[in-house]
Order: structure tokens, then sequence, then C-alpha cells
């Protein structure tokens, strides 16, 4: 169980990581699309679509990644008081009864919204704007996003059932740690 969790685990992580270097991206971007304008009078709305799709980029791939850090919303009033086999039950079953269903929902209507979206070789609605293939693939990551969270999900599970069965439960990231 421990192995298959490590390698789902280091498939979202490396994705994470990848996807922080995005944000690099982006600010160099923004820098560059506010020196053009503002200094040389000079602008593509290319560019600035391209700041505003990384951007969504940046949160689609990055979910998973968040969630394998323990550092998405949680009201944990209750949860960090808990004992840590019964954090587990509950991380357990919020997996199967709240992010599956939820990712099912979304895999359903992002499929279809992605799916419509290469159908009609979308490009941006703004003369200049993005050209076909870009923004099919960005409305894609969407289905992206929901592959890695429920690859997180297993590896959740997984790693829960194999603390609840032995006693051994997983370190804990402390918020603000990176691995």
């Amino acid at each position: 169980m421990q192995k298959i969790a490590d390698k789902l685990e280091a498939a979202v992580t490396t994705i994470g990581r990848a996807t922080a270097w995005l944000t690099l991206f982006m600010v160099l971007l923004t820098f560059v699309v506010v020196v053009l304008r503002y200094f040389f009078d000079f602008g593509r709305i290319w560019m600035q679509e391209l700041v505003t799709w990384s951007h969504a980029a940046v949160f689609l791939l990055g979910a998973a990644y968040t969630l394998s850090h323990d550092e998405h919303v949680r009201v944990d009033i209750f949860y960090r008081r808990a004992s840590r086999a019964t954090r587990a039950r509950i991380d357990i079953a919020g997996t199967v009864l709240l992010l599956f269903p939820v990712c099912g929902l979304l895999l359903y209507t992002g499929g279809r919204y992605a799916l419509k979206s290469w159908q009609l070789a979308e490009r941006s609605p703004e003369t200049g704007g993005l050209a076909f293939p870009f923004i099919p693939l960005a409305k894609s990551l969407l289905l992206a996003m929901i592959v890695l969270l429920i690859l997180q999900g297993v590896v959740i599970i997984l790693r829960n059932l194999y603390g609840l069965r032995t006693g051994n439960f997983p370190a804990e990231h402390k918020h603000g740690d990176v691995v």
C-alpha cells in the first residue's frame, strides 16, 4: 500500500513543483506586459490572456499538491483535537463521500466543457488573442486537476488505511513545510 501511495504522491508532487515555476513565468510575463504598455505604449492581447490562463493553470494543477500537504481549507474545530485514528477515519470518509463525488461531477461537466472547446476549435474572442489549440488545452487542465485530485484521494485512503491497520500513521505536514 505504501509503495503505491508513494508513487502516486510522487506524480502529484512533481506536477505541483513544476506548477510552482509557472508562477515565476506569470510574474515575469506580467512585468513585460506592464513595461511594454506603460513605457512603450505597446501591448498584445495574447500576452495578457496568457497571464490569465497561466493563473488558472496554477490553481488547477496545484490543487492536488495543496491537498497532499494538508493545506486545503478545512473546518478543523473538532478535527485537530481528535485522535490520529479518528482523523484517519474522517479523512477516508471525506475522500470517499465528498472528494470523489465532487470529482465525478466535475469530470462529467468538465469533460463536456473541454470537449466542446476542442470540437469548436475554440480560440480567443479577442482580436489578437490566443489561437487554437491554446484555449482547449487550457480548459482541459480542469480534467488534469480532477485526475490529480483523484490520485491524491487514493493516496489519502491508502495511507490512512495503512495507519489504521498498523498504528503507523503517515507524518503530518506542519503548515508551511515544503517537501
